[in-house]
């Protein structure tokens, strides 16, 4: 091919381009006019800002100089003073075969004895039928037996609190749960 061909559809591509361009341009009168009008109109009234409400202050003071702040934390004397006040568990005892297993792997499995003399019946999770009698303790909270029913079996925790010391929680192992299981 010669240099004079190739160069007739470049100069033909680029004087279409021009006159698409140039198309383009032709209406813009138009638009202008339209937003000019839009920009003249006012618009719609604003709402005017909510007020604010304002609240009574008031100022906390202690009513007498031993008073704790309700919102300062206590001071570790007074934990301490909590924590020695409450139940503690017997650190110096034995602790009973049936209290290395967590309460809920303990199932009632039924009841022996008269009752001015109850024993209970318990199944550990390894299988095994021990019998329980009031004071004895079982579960990993220090739990001690209060009472032996043929139904259930009547106990109290000693469970750690938020400040240190120990609370006591009534739980029971009911008959009616080992059979559900």
């Amino acid at each position: 091919m010669s240099m004079s061909n190739a160069g007739v559809p470049r100069i033909l591509v680029a004087t279409l381009v021009l006159v698409a361009l140039s198309g383009c341009m032709s209406g813009t009168r138009e638009v202008e006019a339209w937003v000019q009008q839009e920009k003249a109109k006012k618009g719609a009234p604003l709402e005017p800002p909510p007020v604010i409400k304002t609240f009574e202050t008031f100022e906390y003071t202690l009513r007498a100089p031993d008073d704790r702040d309700p919102f300062d934390l206590p001071s570790s004397d007074e934990e301490e003073k909590q924590a020695e006040a409450g139940p503690r568990p017997d650190q110096n005892r034995t602790p009973e075969p049936l209290e290395a297993y967590p309460l809920d792997g303990l199932k009632m499995v039924g009841t022996l004895g008269a009752a001015t003399a109850p024993e209970g019946l318990l199944k550990d999770p390894e299988g095994v039928i021990r019998r329980v009698h009031l004071g004895n303790y079982v579960g990993q909270n220090y739990g001690r037996i209060t009472a032996i029913n043929e139904g259930q079996i009547d106990l109290v925790e000693l469970v750690p609190n938020q400040t240190g010391g120990w609370v006591e929680r009534q739980t029971s192992i009911s008959l009616a749960d080992a059979n559900k299981k």
